[in-house]
Order: structure tokens, then sequence, then C-alpha cells
């Protein structure tokens, strides 16, 4: 069921990761933890991975799912670049950081708003995971990444090859 969600979620996300508008709301049991970065990027910082950001209440349902699964594949999603150009324009190391700046020690996430406007990012942590699902390896997963994304986008993020 996973797999079929996954695969539906592509073609969802590259319709709707356009054009969404992100509206802050008071929210019970949530702390105003948000950052305005200058690139344009909003981070927010929840107790855990089970707690999404402000920023995702106004997202589909399928694009919260896909920050759920990209904050639980952080072993998967650290080895794929992105290739939207986010490694200079935000820093970001990894297809990982388009979703999530940094886990801290004490289980709190600090989220990216970045993934929300950006259908390679999505494109990318989806297909990783699917094909996590399928049984294939890192360096396969991350050879059809790079194939896919070899031309016609931006430069990558310095990403280190899995080993």
């Amino acid at each position: 069921m996973k797999k079929i969600l996954f695969i539906c979620l592509i073609s969802i996300l590259v319709l709707s990761a356009c054009g969404q508008k992100e509206t802050k709301e008071n929210h019970e049991g949530h702390e105003d933890h948000s950052a305005h970065l200058a690139n344009g990027d909003i981070q927010e910082t929840t107790a855990s991975t089970d707690v999404l950001p402000v920023f995702l209440d106004k997202q589909s349902e399928d694009m919260q799912l896909v920050y759920q699964a990209a904050a639980k594949a952080h072993d998967i999603l650290k080895w794929m670049p992105c290739y939207c150009g986010c490694g200079d324009s935000a820093g970001h190391k990894n297809n990982f950081n388009c979703f999530v700046h940094e886990i801290k020690e004490n289980g709190e996430v600090v989220w990216d708003d970045h993934g929300t406007r950006c259908a390679a990012c999505l494109e990318t942590a989806v297909t990783s995971i699917k094909m996590v699902q399928e049984g294939k390896s890192l360096v396969e997963i991350r050879n059809a990444i790079d194939e896919a994304y070899k031309e016609g986008y931006a430069t990558p993020t310095k990403t280190p090859m899995p080993s």
C-alpha cells in the first residue's frame, strides 16, 4: 500500500508544489520557533519528527506525508543530492536538508519549508524512498538520481557518494 501511495505522490506533488501559499496560524502545542532566512525559506523547530511544523498546515496531506517520510529517511536522503540550486542559495548539503535542516541531540527537529516549493526536491525524496522499498541499494538510487537530473537542472549539492 505504501508503494502505491509514494508512486501516486510523485504526480500529485509535482502539481501541488508550485503556487502553495503558506499562512501562519496560532497552534495549540506549538510555540513560535520559526525563523525566516535570507533566501526566503522558513525554518521551524518542533519536538520531534512526529510533530509537523505549522508551515505545513495549509499544504496538502500528501505534502505532509512526504515531509514525515523525509524526516524519518535521513539515512537515505543524506546521500542524495538536490538539483534545484539549493546548495548555492540555501547552503543545503543534500536532499534531506530540503525538508529538515537538523535533528538535534534532544530529538527536536528544525524543519525547512524549501521542499514545499520545489518539485525536484519532492521528486528526489519520493523516488529515493520508493527505490529503497523496492530493494535498491543506496549506490543504485544515487546513480538513478544523478542520471535523472544530469541535464537541465542546477548544479547539485555537494553530497558525498554512499559507500
